[in-house]
């Protein structure tokens, strides 16, 4: 994904003079092709972080449209207090980019994970909280975000993530796109869980279950009137993140479900446990250990599916 980020990124800076690139120590040659269009509209902060945000800011409501972009960790928890009174408070157009969200970065351990995020940033007023599933998704959600007037947090992954969709989908902010109809289970997954949601729904099939399935590249604003769809017409909906269950996109699921009230279908959330990681191992080995594989999914859906018509959520762990 952060390919794509900084080929997108290079294309937008060319179309727009108002764009620029707020980097955090990020040392590589990514982003060579984008300071040989204008060096001047690069800057890269190093290690200061809160800095960077307040810069951006400052920017933002200046007329420019800063692009902020680093390790998820750094571009988040450690600048938020700047992300929510010098950027949200104002309202001011900043794009904040994390790029390895989630287990990503595993082998560098907890101080690389990201797992509260969403979380953290959700409940910010006035932010927009986006998790592409792919290159296709992000490309398409980097262009929407620059046409948003108010703080806009993209999650993406790191690098090898499958492409999703072959054509370009109809995208918009705060609208979930239906990768895959099928007619007893709904899985909605957030960000780069997609591939996962998929496998799952093909051994479901294989199972006899046939699984839609939805990204919902948008956490916050919901798609609400997709949600409404999906828990009125399956008895068990299964939201997918790599992200710690508490607060997330399930967090945000549940929240939605209980405001709406009435009978609707069970919830089954995957993500996350409320612990921190202290093994060291690939991203592959942490989703094991959290139970966020394909056969771990549909080990619970088929242990899940029969009891629908309740309105209660249950744990993947």
């Amino acid at each position: 994904m952060r390919n794509a980020f900084a080929d997108e990124i290079t294309k937008l800076g060319a179309e727009d003079p108002r764009v620029c690139l707020l980097s955090g120590d990020i040392g590589n040659k990514l982003f060579d092709k984008f300071k040989a269009g204008d060096e001047k509209r690069f800057f890269n902060c190093g290690v200061a972080e809160a800095n960077m945000m307040s810069m951006a800011a400052g920017m933002a409501l200046s007329g420019l449209r800063p692009v902020v972009y680093t390790i998820t960790p750094f571009t988040t928890t450690r600048c938020l207090e700047q992300i929510r009174v010098d950027a949200c408070y104002h309202r001011a157009p900043v794009i904040i980019v994390g790029t390895g969200a989630g287990l990503s970065y595993a082998e560098l351990g907890p101080t690389h994970h990201s797992c509260e995020d969403i979380a953290l940033l959700r409940v910010l007023p006035e932010m927009t909280v986006l998790c592409p599933c792919d290159a296709v998704e992000l490309r398409a959600g980097l262009r929407a975000a620059l046409k948003h007037d108010g703080p806009v947090y993209m999650r993406i992954g790191k690098k090898g993530e499958p492409i999703i969709h072959q054509t370009p989908p109809d995208f918009a902010i705060g609208r979930a796109i239906t990768v895959r109809d099928g007619a007893d289970v709904a899985l909605l997954s957030t960000g780069n869980m997609i591939s996962v949601a998929l496998d799952a729904a093909d051994a479901l099939g294989q199972a006899g279950v046939s699984a839609r399935v939805e990204s919902f590249h948008t956490v916050k604003p919901l798609d609400g009137a997709r949600l409404e769809e999906v828990f009125t017409r399956y008895p068990l909906v299964v939201t997918l993140e790599e992200h710690s269950r508490l607060g997330g996109f399930g967090g945000s699921v549940a929240e939605w479900l209980a405001a709406r009230g009435g009978n609707a279908a069970r919830l089954l959330a995957f993500g996350t446990d409320d612990a921190f990681m202290h093994e060291i191992g690939s991203q592959e080995y942490a989703r094991r250990l959290f139970g966020l594989t394909a056969e771990n999914v549909v080990s619970r859906v088929l242990a899940e599916s029969g009891t629908g018509g309740r309105r209660t959520v249950a744990s993947a762990r």
